[in-house]
């Protein structure tokens, strides 16, 4: 179970602390890329993700996907003995991800001093809702949450209907790849200084990145983006449509170029020639025109016809599809963007692949999310613990 020799992070260690989405899907998208993924697990309350979501067999599939590429152990840091093995394991690792409440390494003697005094070189990446220092800082903290706090909920959903938060960890997610990005940074940074460091991320802040420029707006214009449903400020026509066959498709206008073609293309090319139509805020201004037309077209025809339309006029359209739909989608065939892990657990288990494709050194899922502790007795003994110190951790509760 190693990584090939041609990954780009083959050699790199990472101790995986954290649990459910933030911090553990920073240390999945590592192990993708080659690096050794060590996830360490409380001995009776392993990480919750393995039972969020549906289960086959009692195994949690959810788990399968986030738990890819790691090796699992079980460690109590709270016991003396568990906090000396993680510190024994501090030193053979270059990245620490975890992400408890502010304090709690501190409580166990285990902060940035004592892990960066057994190993110098090591990141200590520390993932939570608010960060480190603040008012905020002790409070449990939640992808929900920073959905909330940072505007997304605000300007999501329509007009007159309440806010509305995603369905899925949007906010986990973005920080577990902005988590990724911090740690290669303060990897690139080791590279030069021969020192390590900590990464403060908060799960507040790149949502709040991704929402684009609202504090520059509300800073210098007094701007408040309001819910405006499908509907963009910045151009039309944008948004859903219904097809004659009762599935729906997604156009968007932001080129100029492609507004035109879609007006020639469901017939009303006079609204070209309207003042308002020549920039993207004035034609959203104008949504009601514009939606009247495309979606009146777009509802007399099937969605085969409609796709084959618009992709002959080079007009930007897609269908909205769901799960199945992904699964059987063309273009993500083409990709490989579904891939097949074969598990001894479950069989083969199709999955999203790897982030991204790189021509020289390419990652892989080399397996799924393995049980619970599974390779306890592996790491340590690579670590040089002997059967007789596995045997008094267990007595001790540490395993």
């Amino acid at each position: 179970m190693t990584a090939p020799t041609t990954a780009p992070l083959t050699g790199l260690r990472v101790l995986d602390l954290a649990t459910l989405f933030a911090g553990p899907m920073a240390a999945t998208l590592l192990g993708d890329f080659g690096a050794d993924v060590v996830k360490i697990e409380h001995p009776r309350k392993p990480d919750p993700s393995r039972g969020h979501g549906p289960s086959k067999d009692g195994v949690g599939l959810w788990w399968k996907m986030l738990g890819r590429n790691k090796r699992t152990m079980t460690l109590d840091l709270s016991k003396p003995g568990g906090r000396a093995t993680l510190l024994r394991l501090a030193e053979t690792a270059d990245v620490v991800i975890e992400n408890f409440r502010p304090g709690t390494l501190e409580k166990w003697d285990l902060g940035w001093p004592e892990l960066s005094a057994v190993n110098p070189r090591l990141v200590l990446a520390r993932v939570t809702g608010f960060g480190q220092f603040g008012p905020y800082a002790h409070r449990p903290g939640f992808g929900t949450l920073a959905e909330a706090m940072s505007g997304f909920a605000a300007i999501t959903g329509e007009p007159d209907a309440p806010p509305t938060l995603p369905p899925f960890g949007l906010a986990d997610s973005i920080a577990g790849l902005t988590t990724a990005y911090a740690v290669m940074t303060a990897l690139a940074a080791r590279e030069r200084t021969g020192e390590g460091q900590v990464v403060d991320m908060a799960l507040i802040e790149p949502i709040l990145a991704a929402l684009g420029p609202q504090p520059l707006w509300y800073d210098q214009l007094g701007h408040v983006q309001p819910r405006t449903g499908n509907r963009s400020p910045n151009n039309a026509p944008r948004g859903v449509y219904r097809t004659a066959d009762g599935t729906w498709v997604a156009v968007s206008t932001s080129a100029q170029s492609v507004a035109e073609r879609v007006m020639r293309l469901v017939g009303r090319p006079e609204l070209i020639d309207e003042p308002w139509f020549a920039s993207g805020a004035e034609r959203a201004r104008h949504a009601d025109v514009l939606d009247e037309a495309v979606g009146g077209w777009i509802a007399a025809r099937t969605r085969t016809d409609v796709l084959a339309a618009f992709e002959k006029a080079e007009a930007a359209v897609a269908p909205v599809q769901d799960v199945r739909d992904v699964m059987a989608d063309p273009q993500y065939q083409a990709l490989g963007t579904i891939t097949t892990v074969d598990d001894p657990e479950l069989g083969p288990l199709r999955m999203q692949n790897v982030l991204f494709r790189l021509s020289a050194t390419p990652g892989a899922i080399r397996w799924a999310g393995r049980p619970h502790g599974a390779d306890t007795e592996e790491v340590l003994t690579e670590l040089g613990l002997t059967p007789d110190d596995l045997t008094a951790l267990r007595a001790q509760g540490a395993l």
